[in-house]
């Protein structure tokens, strides 16, 4: 049986990271259209309060990669289940996720990105598992740095459940 554990980031220290990120976002891209791609189904609540501080032009899409399915580690087998309706060539790319573990997803959703000529592709991301990366990827926009502890909250979840939390903790387990 799991239970929420500590709370790592509360509600009010999100916000203020996501406005953050956005400031930098926002500045990094002036006068650029910047295009949103959220990672399904995790990212949603992070794009969504991330666009909403951009101050420049942008636009969103959705992509859905799993690597995790039911289990609480990644298969290393990523699978794109709903793929971008929009095409991106020449446009501003940045991969929205909450967070990077193994690097995996990213790693894949970089090679199908790159080989589709954005004129730029860049990662954001809240939160960087470091202790579980397994291949390097270049992240232009960090969060926090989480322990090697399973978290969920704020679009974050286990079996599907856990997503609407308002803040991010972690997931205690009788095995731990």
């Amino acid at each position: 049986m799991a239970e929420i554990g500590e709370v790592l980031f509360d509600v009010n220290t999100i916000t203020a990271k996501v406005m953050e990120l956005a400031r930098f976002i926002s500045e990094d891209y002036t006068g650029k259209e910047l295009l949103l791609v959220c990672v399904l189904k995790g990212a949603a609540i992070f794009t969504a309060d991330l666009m909403r501080y951009i101050t420049i032009p942008v636009t969103i899409e959705f992509i859905q990669a799993e690597s995790y399915g039911a289990f609480r580690t990644s298969s290393r087998n990523v699978r794109i289940t709903k793929d971008l309706k929009t095409d991106i060539k020449g446009r501003h790319v940045l991969l929205v996720d909450t967070i990077i573990d193994t690097g995996e997803t990213m790693h894949a959703l970089l090679r199908l990105f790159a080989d589709r000529n954005p004129a730029s592709l860049n990662i954001a991301v809240l939160l960087d598992k470091t202790s579980k990366r397994t291949i390097d990827v270049p992240v232009a926009y960090k969060g926090f740095k989480v322990p090697d502890k399973f978290v969920v909250g704020y679009g974050l979840d286990s079996g599907e459940q856990y997503r609407n939390l308002p803040y991010i903790a972690v997931l205690e387990t009788d095995a731990e």
